[in-house]
């Protein structure tokens, strides 16, 4: 088979890539830089970006599978950015696929499409789309899962859209680093009571969930729905991460602040980072504040019943692994 990934260099976009190599598949990445270490490895590249429609739909030519990972993540930036990237580059992703008779896509999603300010403790794909969004990454998401998984049926396209939750792992860019360097610069605070209740995603069963999709749509299994993914066991956050930071010798968060002070403290920043047009992201906003307080966790029954979907790297393993080589990499 031939496969297209966008958003190939990634950090889930390789750990995919990795997987569809060993099985033998013929890959095609599609991003906006050179990505030499997939090069190396063999794979082909485009340097292109999701908004340019045609060159979009010219690299899906020939494929049979496009796994569509590549997204404008974040809690910071202006709408106009995130719906560019997530919804009319998704736009292009489908046109893409029309245009070329590709057969199958797999939609990397995210749990935050059904973002409602509120609790999660356990449900399933019955959930309703979000609303008070509170960040433009959610909103956009939403809107690009929804007419990915429209599109199941057109020209015969069959699509899945999967929902990880805080991925993490070696090789992690961006949740386990941001949290260390915070809380080494005495930056983090626990928000809320440090109860709350959170999915963990480990980066090798997020790939192993997307060839999951790709065989169960191949199968008739998954055809035009959305999956939960995590490690299936919920982690107390604030205790999940002072745990990594204590092995790693960094002192834990202890300072607290309530949700409601962080949520006020969000919005004012928000405001003062609109009207200086600050660069870079506040140090809290409202979604984050809501995020880090509160419990959001789901149900992947439907992940393990359809797509035979099973976390095969245990949270304990994942992080004794991400320890060593964090303490290695940072002698």
């Amino acid at each position: 088979m031939k496969a297209l990934v966008t958003g190939g260099g990634g950090f889930v976009g390789k750990a995919v890539i990795d997987r569809l190599l060993g099985q033998g598949m013929s890959v095609t990445s599609l991003g906006r830089s050179p990505q030499l270490e997939l090069v190396a490895k063999g794979v082909r590249v485009l340097q292109v970006d999701l908004v340019d429609k045609e060159a979009v739909v010219a690299a899906c030519e020939g494929m049979d599978v496009v796994f569509h990972v590549a997204a404008k993540a974040g809690v910071w930036g202006s709408r106009e950015s995130f719906y560019s990237a997530n919804v009319v580059g998704t736009r292009n992703v489908l046109a893409g696929c029309r245009a070329q008779k590709v057969r199958y896509l797999v939609y990397t999603s995210t749990p935050s499409v059904v973002f409602n300010g509120g609790e999660f403790t356990g449900e399933d794909e019955s959930l309703p789309y979000g609303s008070n969004w509170l960040c433009h990454y959610a909103e956009t998401k939403a809107i690009a899962e929804q007419e990915v998984l429209a599109a199941n049926g057109e020209e015969g396209l069959a699509t899945v859209a999967l929902r990880p939750h805080l991925v993490w792992g070696i090789g992690d860019p961006h949740l386990l680093p941001r949290v260390i360097a915070r809380a080494k610069a005495g930056r983090l605070r626990m928000v809320g009571d440090g109860q709350n209740k959170v999915d963990i995603s480990h980066v090798d069963n997020v790939a192993d969930a997307h060839i999951l999709a790709l065989e169960a749509l191949q199968a008739g299994q998954a055809n035009g729905k959305p999956y939960f993914i995590s490690q299936g066991e919920p982690v107390v956050l604030w205790d999940w991460l002072n745990g990594i930071l204590t092995r790693l010798n960094i002192p834990p968060v202890t300072k607290q602040i309530s949700v409601g002070k962080a949520q006020s403290l969000g919005a004012v920043l928000e405001g003062v980072w609109r009207v200086f047009r600050l660069k870079g992201e506040p140090p809290m906003t409202r979604f984050v504040a809501v995020e880090l307080a509160k419990s959001h966790f789901y149900s992947i029954e439907a992940a393990k019943r359809d797509l035979g979907y099973q976390p095969i790297v245990s949270t304990q393993l994942g992080v004794d692994a991400f320890v060593e080589d964090w303490l290695a990499q940072n002698k």
